[in-house]
Protein backbone atom coordinates (compact mmCIF):
# COMPACT_ATOMS: atom_id res chain seq x y z
CA UNK A 1 0.00 0.00 0.00
CA UNK A 2 1.34 3.37 -1.01
CA UNK A 3 0.17 6.38 1.33
CA UNK A 4 -1.07 9.64 0.30
CA UNK A 5 0.88 11.86 2.60
CA UNK A 6 4.68 11.53 1.41
CA UNK A 7 6.28 11.02 4.14
CA UNK A 8 10.55 11.35 3.73
CA UNK A 9 12.50 8.37 5.34
CA UNK A 10 16.12 9.33 6.83
CA UNK A 11 18.70 7.07 7.57
CA UNK A 12 19.78 7.89 11.04
CA UNK A 13 23.68 7.75 11.49
CA UNK A 14 23.33 5.65 8.03
CA UNK A 15 21.44 2.74 7.91
CA UNK A 16 22.77 1.74 11.46
CA UNK A 17 20.59 -1.45 11.82
CA UNK A 18 22.69 -2.93 8.85
CA UNK A 19 26.37 -1.36 9.09
CA UNK A 20 28.09 0.38 11.45
CA UNK A 21 27.00 4.05 12.31
CA UNK A 22 28.43 6.84 10.52
CA UNK A 23 30.36 4.84 8.49
CA UNK A 24 30.79 5.23 5.00
CA UNK A 25 29.43 1.71 4.56
CA UNK A 26 26.58 2.89 6.58
CA UNK A 27 25.38 5.67 4.39
CA UNK A 28 26.52 3.78 1.00
CA UNK A 29 24.23 1.10 2.35
CA UNK A 30 21.18 3.87 3.04
CA UNK A 31 21.65 5.32 -1.21
CA UNK A 32 21.08 1.61 -2.02
CA UNK A 33 18.21 0.92 0.08
CA UNK A 34 16.40 3.91 -0.92
CA UNK A 35 16.60 6.20 1.68
CA UNK A 36 15.37 9.45 0.99
CA UNK A 37 17.87 12.04 2.80
CA UNK A 38 20.83 10.70 5.22
CA UNK A 39 21.37 11.90 9.20
CA UNK A 40 24.96 12.67 10.65
CA UNK A 41 25.98 14.04 14.14
CA UNK A 42 28.97 16.19 13.58
CA UNK A 43 31.77 16.62 15.95
CA UNK A 44 35.16 19.23 15.39
CA UNK A 45 38.54 17.32 16.09
CA UNK A 46 41.22 19.56 17.75
CA UNK A 47 42.30 20.63 14.04
CA UNK A 48 39.35 21.97 13.30
CA UNK A 49 38.05 18.96 11.23
CA UNK A 50 34.30 18.15 11.40
CA UNK A 51 33.62 13.69 11.96
CA UNK A 52 30.56 12.01 11.92
CA UNK A 53 30.40 10.58 15.36
CA UNK A 54 28.07 10.92 17.91
CA UNK A 55 29.47 10.11 21.19
CA UNK A 56 31.47 12.82 23.06
CA UNK A 57 34.31 9.55 23.03
CA UNK A 58 35.36 7.27 20.76
CA UNK A 59 35.20 4.94 23.07
CA UNK A 60 31.47 3.04 22.05
CA UNK A 61 31.98 3.37 17.99
CA UNK A 62 36.04 2.09 17.75
CA UNK A 63 38.57 0.51 19.06
CA UNK A 64 40.67 3.63 20.70
CA UNK A 65 39.62 5.85 23.89
CA UNK A 66 39.50 10.09 24.36
CA UNK A 67 37.35 12.95 23.20
CA UNK A 68 36.81 13.89 20.01
CA UNK A 69 37.54 17.41 20.87
CA UNK A 70 40.92 16.26 22.25
CA UNK A 71 42.47 14.07 19.21
CA UNK A 72 43.55 15.01 15.80
CA UNK A 73 42.09 13.99 12.33
CA UNK A 74 45.03 11.63 11.23
CA UNK A 75 44.55 10.49 15.27
CA UNK A 76 41.33 9.35 14.38
CA UNK A 77 42.09 7.90 11.01
CA UNK A 78 44.14 5.21 12.98
CA UNK A 79 40.93 3.47 14.60
CA UNK A 80 38.55 0.81 13.67
CA UNK A 81 35.27 2.23 13.28
CA UNK A 82 33.35 -0.61 11.66
CA UNK A 83 34.65 -4.01 14.28
CA UNK A 84 32.45 -3.38 17.12
CA UNK A 85 29.13 -3.70 14.94
CA UNK A 86 28.06 -7.34 15.77
CA UNK A 87 26.57 -9.02 12.09
CA UNK A 88 22.75 -8.78 11.67
CA UNK A 89 21.19 -11.58 13.83
CA UNK A 90 21.90 -10.20 17.15
CA UNK A 91 24.58 -10.28 19.87
CA UNK A 92 27.05 -13.58 19.64
CA UNK A 93 27.44 -14.25 16.07
CA UNK A 94 30.61 -12.30 15.45
CA UNK A 95 31.45 -9.17 14.24
CA UNK A 96 31.55 -7.01 10.71
CA UNK A 97 34.81 -8.00 8.34
CA UNK A 98 35.97 -5.81 5.74
CA UNK A 99 34.32 -8.55 4.40
CA UNK A 100 30.78 -8.22 5.01
CA UNK A 101 30.98 -4.44 4.93
CA UNK A 102 32.53 -5.09 0.97
CA UNK A 103 29.27 -7.42 0.21
CA UNK A 104 26.97 -4.05 1.20
CA UNK A 105 28.67 -2.04 -0.65
CA UNK A 106 28.45 -3.21 -4.51
CA UNK A 107 27.26 0.19 -5.73
CA UNK A 108 30.81 1.63 -5.22
CA UNK A 109 33.48 -0.18 -6.40
CA UNK A 110 36.34 2.50 -6.17
CA UNK A 111 35.35 2.80 -2.22
CA UNK A 112 38.90 1.44 -0.80
CA UNK A 113 38.37 -1.01 1.65
CA UNK A 114 39.64 0.53 4.82
CA UNK A 115 37.91 3.90 4.54
CA UNK A 116 34.55 1.95 5.12
CA UNK A 117 35.34 1.26 8.62
CA UNK A 118 37.52 4.24 9.37
CA UNK A 119 36.30 7.59 10.87
CA UNK A 120 33.86 9.28 7.73
CA UNK A 121 34.87 13.71 7.43
CA UNK A 122 31.81 15.88 7.01
CA UNK A 123 33.37 16.34 3.53
CA UNK A 124 33.50 13.12 2.49
CA UNK A 125 30.11 12.55 3.26
CA UNK A 126 28.83 16.00 0.96
CA UNK A 127 31.09 14.39 -1.46
CA UNK A 128 29.15 11.33 -1.57
CA UNK A 129 25.76 12.95 -1.48
CA UNK A 130 26.36 15.71 -4.16
CA UNK A 131 28.03 12.87 -6.50
CA UNK A 132 24.63 10.38 -5.71
CA UNK A 133 22.90 10.37 -9.25
CA UNK A 134 19.53 11.02 -7.61
CA UNK A 135 18.86 13.97 -4.95
CA UNK A 136 19.34 12.78 -1.48
CA UNK A 137 19.16 15.63 1.07
CA UNK A 138 21.42 15.52 4.54
CA UNK A 139 20.39 16.31 7.84
CA UNK A 140 23.63 17.87 10.00
CA UNK A 141 23.16 17.40 13.53
CA UNK A 142 25.52 19.65 15.90
CA UNK A 143 27.05 18.07 19.34
CA UNK A 144 26.58 20.55 22.13
CA UNK A 145 28.26 21.39 24.81
CA UNK A 146 31.68 21.37 23.29
CA UNK A 147 34.70 22.62 24.46
CA UNK A 148 34.35 24.74 20.54
CA UNK A 149 31.06 26.36 21.19
CA UNK A 150 30.58 28.53 17.65
CA UNK A 151 33.25 26.66 15.79
CA UNK A 152 31.21 23.96 14.94
CA UNK A 153 28.55 26.25 13.21
CA UNK A 154 31.46 28.52 11.37
CA UNK A 155 33.45 25.53 10.27
CA UNK A 156 29.87 23.43 9.23
CA UNK A 157 28.75 26.92 7.25
CA UNK A 158 31.80 27.21 6.01
CA UNK A 159 31.90 23.87 4.54
CA UNK A 160 28.52 23.88 3.27
CA UNK A 161 29.43 26.93 1.42
CA UNK A 162 32.46 25.53 0.10
CA UNK A 163 29.94 22.66 -1.86
CA UNK A 164 27.24 25.34 -2.70
CA UNK A 165 24.93 24.26 -0.24
CA UNK A 166 23.67 27.17 1.96
CA UNK A 167 21.20 28.54 -0.25
CA UNK A 168 18.75 26.27 -2.05
CA UNK A 169 19.19 26.76 -6.01
CA UNK A 170 16.17 27.83 -8.04
CA UNK A 171 13.38 27.51 -5.61
CA UNK A 172 14.37 24.29 -4.58
CA UNK A 173 13.92 22.72 -1.30
CA UNK A 174 17.48 23.10 0.39
CA UNK A 175 19.31 19.62 0.36
CA UNK A 176 20.79 19.79 3.58
CA UNK A 177 19.11 20.97 7.32
CA UNK A 178 20.82 21.66 10.34
CA UNK A 179 20.01 20.31 13.64
CA UNK A 180 20.24 20.48 17.21
CA UNK A 181 18.67 20.13 20.97
CA UNK A 182 20.70 23.44 21.22
CA UNK A 183 18.52 26.88 20.25
CA UNK A 184 21.92 28.64 20.08
CA UNK A 185 23.36 26.49 17.56
CA UNK A 186 20.64 26.75 15.41
CA UNK A 187 20.28 30.64 16.42
CA UNK A 188 24.24 30.62 14.99
CA UNK A 189 23.59 28.77 11.95
CA UNK A 190 20.11 31.21 11.29
CA UNK A 191 22.75 34.27 11.35
CA UNK A 192 25.31 32.99 8.78
CA UNK A 193 22.88 31.46 6.47
CA UNK A 194 19.35 32.47 6.74
CA UNK A 195 18.20 30.31 4.02
CA UNK A 196 19.11 27.03 5.73
CA UNK A 197 16.39 25.40 7.39
CA UNK A 198 16.94 24.18 11.24
CA UNK A 199 15.17 21.39 13.08
CA UNK A 200 14.57 21.87 16.98
CA UNK A 201 15.22 18.95 18.41
CA UNK A 202 13.59 17.68 21.61
CA UNK A 203 13.69 14.83 24.06
CA UNK A 204 10.68 16.39 25.79
CA UNK A 205 8.27 19.28 25.21
CA UNK A 206 9.16 22.64 27.24
CA UNK A 207 6.03 24.14 28.38
CA UNK A 208 6.63 27.22 26.18
CA UNK A 209 6.48 24.76 23.18
CA UNK A 210 3.25 22.73 23.99
CA UNK A 211 1.50 24.86 22.14
CA UNK A 212 3.35 24.32 18.84
CA UNK A 213 5.44 27.24 19.15
CA UNK A 214 9.17 26.56 18.16
CA UNK A 215 12.51 29.05 19.23
CA UNK A 216 12.30 31.91 16.45
CA UNK A 217 13.14 31.27 12.82
CA UNK A 218 12.91 27.47 12.90
CA UNK A 219 9.89 25.71 10.97
CA UNK A 220 11.01 21.79 11.98
CA UNK A 221 10.29 20.28 15.22
CA UNK A 222 12.18 17.09 15.74
CA UNK A 223 10.70 15.53 18.45
CA UNK A 224 11.14 11.78 19.69
CA UNK A 225 9.10 9.01 19.02
CA UNK A 226 8.43 8.96 22.80
CA UNK A 227 7.08 12.07 22.84
CA UNK A 228 4.25 11.33 19.89
CA UNK A 229 3.33 7.98 21.83
CA UNK A 230 2.61 9.93 24.71
CA UNK A 231 0.71 12.81 23.30
CA UNK A 232 0.14 12.18 19.56
CA UNK A 233 -1.63 15.47 19.52
CA UNK A 234 1.43 17.23 19.36
CA UNK A 235 1.69 16.68 16.05
CA UNK A 236 -1.63 18.83 15.25
CA UNK A 237 -0.52 21.76 17.22
CA UNK A 238 2.77 21.54 15.57
CA UNK A 239 0.86 21.39 12.06
CA UNK A 240 -1.10 24.11 13.16
CA UNK A 241 1.80 26.72 14.02
CA UNK A 242 3.40 25.97 10.33
CA UNK A 243 5.63 23.85 10.86
CA UNK A 244 6.82 20.24 9.72
CA UNK A 245 7.74 17.53 12.16
CA UNK A 246 10.44 15.07 11.71
CA UNK A 247 10.68 12.20 14.30
CA UNK A 248 13.26 10.59 15.71
CA UNK A 249 14.22 7.78 16.22
CA UNK A 250 11.16 5.07 14.60
CA UNK A 251 12.05 1.47 13.79
CA UNK A 252 8.93 -0.51 15.30
CA UNK A 253 6.46 -0.80 12.72
CA UNK A 254 3.96 0.28 15.21
CA UNK A 255 5.97 3.61 15.51
CA UNK A 256 5.76 3.60 11.57
CA UNK A 257 1.65 3.35 11.76
CA UNK A 258 1.73 6.57 14.55
CA UNK A 259 3.70 8.26 12.62
CA UNK A 260 1.53 7.50 9.20
CA UNK A 261 -1.43 8.29 11.20
CA UNK A 262 -0.45 11.49 13.01
CA UNK A 263 0.87 12.78 9.14
CA UNK A 264 4.40 13.48 10.15
CA UNK A 265 6.56 14.96 7.54
CA UNK A 266 10.07 12.70 8.26
CA UNK A 267 10.39 9.84 9.95
CA UNK A 268 14.15 9.12 10.93
CA UNK A 269 15.26 5.47 11.53
CA UNK A 270 17.77 2.76 11.59
CA UNK A 271 16.13 0.88 9.38
CA UNK A 272 15.11 2.62 6.00
CA UNK A 273 15.26 -0.34 3.97
CA UNK A 274 11.91 -1.27 6.18
CA UNK A 275 10.33 1.63 6.71
CA UNK A 276 10.39 2.29 2.91
CA UNK A 277 8.94 -1.46 2.64
CA UNK A 278 6.30 -0.72 5.12
CA UNK A 279 5.28 2.76 3.41
CA UNK A 280 4.71 0.46 0.03
CA UNK A 281 8.07 2.18 -1.76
Amino acid sequence: MTYEHAIQVVAHRGASEDAPEHTLAAYLKAIDDGADALECDIRLTADGQLVCVHDRRVNRTSNGRGAVSAMELADLAELDFGSWKVTPGGRGHGRTSDDSLRSLLDSDAEAPDLELSRVLTLERLLELVTDTGRRVELAIETKHPTRWAGQVEDRLIELLAHFGLTKPAGGERSQVRVMSFSSRSLRRVRTAAPELPTVFLMQYVLPRHRDGRLPGGVHIAGPSIRILRANPGYVARLHRAGHRVHVWTVNEPGDVELCVRLGVDAIITNRPRQVLSQLGR
